[in-house]
């Protein structure tokens, strides 16, 4: 019998005649199988002690425990903090949803907890997924109502959750989302008032909820760049529960690793190389000559006018950049229900994207297929600026439906290239826009786009003249 088996062994010899409480306890399983109940104590260098419940101690090597006990060490960051004594149930009570169980959020499965905490999934690519719900009224959190619940995944495992509370832009948001986020209200006169109002009130009950159930935060700097923040920090079992206040902007709390916490929120660059390799990977070459960008990630906007953060999201975390649009939003100082200018809130990120050694470039021009195809064809989308009116959306959807059941090209090409020639389509400044050019068709002269509505936008079809009817003929590229 090798050592460590040996010391599972005892361990669990121990075990059997220890009436100790057992509430801290959890099965610890060697890379033999073999199991046993004890706690964390800590770590050292690459050993790790555990505890029964009668209190012996033992010290083995790290590595000689399943990978998934090694990632619960890692995770708990190798030392038990004055709040892991509480059970989930109890930290739960504070959540006010059933979030957390008996393992870490980190290797639990991201659709498993969805399912728990009713959140839709919201956009899932080959290794990244996440889930967002855009939430009602009597639904609650940490003892305030959270407009938006998003959490994100990386190959089914809980990679960390935003979750926003009282924001100038949900607070005065359209009656519809998707197309109809155009149709919306002149927010009130004392909006600022009102969004300070909302905003203290969810701040305090939620600084109070978790400081009864966990005591004091820790006061700290979060965050990368323009999204660098003032935050109040509390710890448990390895999670970092992080809350945050832009001033006149939103309430945001987030949960994320204790390592991650620790590392001030800040992630390591993804080199050229493999960013390369895997948008190339991702390129769809399509037999009727459809050139498209695909496993794009999906942000929805909801019913406000956030297209310009929740666009500039989808393209930096397309390229290996963290992104939140909440929080771009308040690099980009939105307007109450939304509106974002798209100069500002990218001068704002640029120094983030280019200190993850991605490129970003900017032109004003007529639209050109060669100049499309040029970044198409690395893999990269483009964002572009427009009038996103009734008749270009009626236009989209109509091409983009009858699309799908094209069997000759050739046709297609002689019926799109007569319609556009008569088809006017007006601009209207109240409908300004931002989305991401992620395709085209050299053969029928048309450009595939991909808005921050949800599933069912995010690919719609348009010729290159009808595009160019209402195109502000602003384009912006986070590349490399």
């Amino acid at each position: 019998m090798n050592p460590t088996a040996r010391t599972l062994l005892v361990l669990g010899l121990s075990l059997a005649s220890a009436a100790a409480e057992t509430s801290q306890l959890r099965t610890f399983t060697n890379t033999q199988g073999k199991a046993v109940q004890a706690k964390l104590v800590g770590v050292s260098g690459a050993n790790v002690t555990l505890e029964t419940a009668n209190g012996q101690k033992f010290t083995f090597a790290l590595a000689s425990l399943s990978a998934a006990d090694q990632q619960y060490v890692k995770t708990m960051g190798g030392k038990a903090g004055p709040n892991d004594k509480l059970e989930p149930a109890s930290v739960n009570e504070a959540v006010g949803q059933p979030l957390f169980g008996d393992e870490p959020l980190w290797t639990s499965s991201a659709e498993e907890i969805a399912a728990k905490l009713k959140i839709p999934q919201e956009s899932k690519t080959k290794n990244t997924s996440s889930y967002r719900s855009y939430t009602k009224e009597d639904y609650m959190m940490f003892g305030a109502h959270p407009y938006s619940v998003a959490m994100y995944g990386e190959n089914d495992r809980v990679t960390g959750f935003s979750i926003v509370f009282a924001n100038k832009g949900d607070l005065f948001s359209a009656k519809g989302s998707g197309e109809m986020h155009f149709d919306k209200d002149t927010p009130p006169e004392e909006a600022a008032k009102i969004v300070k109002k909302a905003m203290d009130k969810d701040l305090v009950a939620i600084a109070d909820t978790l400081t009864q159930k966990l005591g004091a935060p820790k006061k700290e700097r979060f965050g990368e760049k323009a999204g660098r923040m003032n935050m109040q920090r509390w710890d448990w079992r390895g999670h970092a529960i992080l809350l945050a206040e832009a001033e006149g902007v939103y309430v945001g709390l987030q949960i994320v690793t204790t390592a991650f916490a620790d590392a001030g929120g800040k992630v390591e660059e993804t080199g050229d190389k493999v960013i390369r390799a895997r948008v190339l990977a991702n390129l769809e070459k399509r037999e009727n000559g459809d050139v498209v960008v695909g496993d794009l990630p999906m942000v929805d906007q909801g019913p406000k006018g956030y297209c310009v953060p929740a666009t500039a999201e989808r393209a930096m975390r397309y390229l290996g950049i963290p992104a939140d649009m909440y929080i771009l939003a308040n690099a980009g100082d939105s307007g109450f229900g939304g509106g974002t200018s798209v100069e500002k809130l990218l001068e704002g990120v640029a120094p983030q994207i280019r200190s993850k050694r991605r490129s970003f470039d900017a032109w004003k021009g007529e639209m050109k297929m060669k100049e499309i195809a040029k970044y198409i064809d690395k893999g990269v989308p483009l964002m572009w600026t427009l009038c996103s009116t009734s008749k270009f959306n009626e236009t989209a959807n109509q091409r983009t439906k009858e699309r799908k059941g094209v069997t000759n090209w050739a046709s297609w090409k002689d019926k799109v290239t007569k319609e556009s020639a008569n088809n006017a389509l007006p601009k209207d400044k109240d409908t300004a826009h931002i989305v991401l050019i992620i395709g085209y068709n050299k053969d029928t002269n048309e450009i595939a786009f991909s808005d921050s509505w949800g599933e069912r936008y995010k690919e719609r079809w348009i010729t290159l003249p009808e595009a160019e009817q209402v195109s502000h003929q602003n384009f912006y590229v986070v590349g490399f």
